[in-house]
């Protein structure tokens, strides 16, 4: 159902924007971690580092897709806030055209440069083969992964969040039965984890087309509007990529932590995707928030509603910091039981793995007021500071992944993600405050001329 978010309550609109979100990244999330659980709790810690050790790689190029299609949809809130009814069917086309392309030609390089890609980060040999096996087939999937992602966040910028959600949990029961099936009834072993996760993603994303055709109007494509423009190209091109390439910069820190992590072997991997996994759960709301405010910021933007979004933004803040402080008591005080639930009766991995999970605690706020502001100011039209914030999260981590892994070990691996969340929140949060300023007085000098 399509909903404008340029009238009424800001934070309501936001929270309950949110809600559907939520809920959607945390089935989203539980793709991966039934991959994690079951494979840990069934096949051992070297399946489950075989499996973990992937997870920087999968962020590397699935991450890329990510943005590329949250980009894309931004084009079609901000049409649709501007109430340009074919510009946003023009959008949608655009971005299933844009993106098919794109998708293949990533999916043909990566397949192609897995098992190079994970003997650079010196995986250890002994989990070398199950994780390139993993990594193929969830490279493989490439194209399943970008059509969910870019119809569901089409739906998502016409107001739609629940929807997408319907579908997605869906097709992650359909992915924890497969992995049961083929993990324990086939002698596919890891491979089979991600046979499941890409059979369900594409189920997922077949199920939303099916969904716009029968009962989606407002994106319901006719012949004219596949006949995209050359400023229909460039617009979605100069909004997905750099954002494509933001999570790309960003997941470039995350293997140079990997590297550094792999050399201190398959325990100190196991834990730290244990804890990883559980991070993700734990802030998957401020991811949310920030998703949900994106879409806010976007309408409003095509809206020229200006005060909205400066009052919107400041309360999805709000809400980000009290679940920032709610999971760092979780985090901090019951870390070593949720961790128990991945790796089972291994003391090692789960005193590491709280370690991880009480630095995260002290610091998740820094991560919450990252995302909203992030999305913000993509929300706006904006990439140069939020590929500059990345850039700055990537320099912060190899740093941190050169100096606090040999000077701390375990624990400097950890501290990595805290130093670079600071690195990457500092500019976004200027660069909101000193946007919001100029755009406020360029809609008031609009509105005096208007008077006149």
């Amino acid at each position: 159902m399509v909903k404008s978010m340029t009238s009424g309550s800001p934070a309501k609109l936001i929270f309950l924007f949110t809600i559907p979100l939520l809920i959607g990244n945390l089935f989203q999330q539980l793709y991966n971690m039934a991959d994690t659980f079951i494979v840990g709790r069934i096949l051992g810690v070297d399946a489950l580092a075989a499996v973990g050790c992937t997870g920087s790689l999968m962020f590397l190029i699935i991450g890329f897709t990510q943005g590329l299609s949250a980009g894309f949809s931004i084009i079609t809130a901000q049409r649709f806030g501007a109430k340009d009814d074919e510009g946003v069917r023009r959008s949608f086309a655009a971005s299933l055209i844009l993106g098919g392309i794109l998708s293949i030609v990533v999916t043909v390089f990566s397949v192609a440069g897995a098992r190079s890609l994970l003997e650079i980060l010196q995986t250890p040999p002994e989990i070398l083969i199950d994780a390139t096996r993993y990594l193929v087939i969830v490279f493989a999937g490439i194209p399943a992964t970008m059509l969910f992602n870019i119809v569901s966040n089409a739906l998502r910028a016409l107001g739609d969040s629940k929807t997408p959600l319907i579908f997605l949990a869906v097709g992650c029961v359909f992915n924890i039965l497969l992995d049961i099936v083929l993990i324990i009834f086939t002698p596919l072993s890891v491979a089979g984890a991600g046979i499941a996760t890409i059979a369900a993603q594409l189920f997922s994303g077949l199920a939303c087309v099916w969904y716009i055709f029968k009962r989606f109007p407002a994106l319901r494509l006719t012949e004219n509007d596949w006949h995209i423009s050359q400023k229909d190209i460039s617009d979605h091109l100069g909004m997905g990529l750099p954002i494509g390439f933001q999570s790309s910069i960003i997941a470039i820190g995350t293997l140079m932590v990997q590297f550094a992590l792999n050399r201190l072997g398959s325990i100190s991997v196991a834990a730290f995707t244990a804890a990883s996994k559980l991070e993700g759960l734990g802030s998957l709301p401020l991811i949310s928030f920030g998703l949900a405010t994106s879409t806010f910021v976007a309408q409003n933007y095509g809206a020229n509603q200006i005060h909205r979004i400066k009052t919107g933004v400041l309360q999805a803040s709000g809400m980000a910091l009290a679940w920032s402080f709610f999971m760092g008591v979780i985090f901090i005080f019951w870390g070593k039981p949720l961790s128990a639930l991945f790796v089972g009766n291994q003391p090692e991995a789960i005193e590491l793995s709280s370690i991880y999970l009480i630095v995260t605690g002290l610091s998740l706020w820094i991560l919450g007021l990252l995302f909203v502001f992030r999305y913000t100011l993509q929300g706006l039209g904006q990439s140069f500071i939020p590929t500059f914030a990345g850039i700055m999260e990537l320099i912060m981590r190899a740093v941190g992944s050169v100096i606090l892994v040999s000077a701390f070990g375990f624990t400097g691996a950890c501290l990595c993600n805290t130093a670079s969340w600071i690195g990457s929140a500092v500019p976004l949060v200027i660069a909101f405050f000193i946007t919001i300023h100029r755009l406020t007085l360029s809609s008031v000098e609009q509105n005096h001329s208007e008077n006149e």
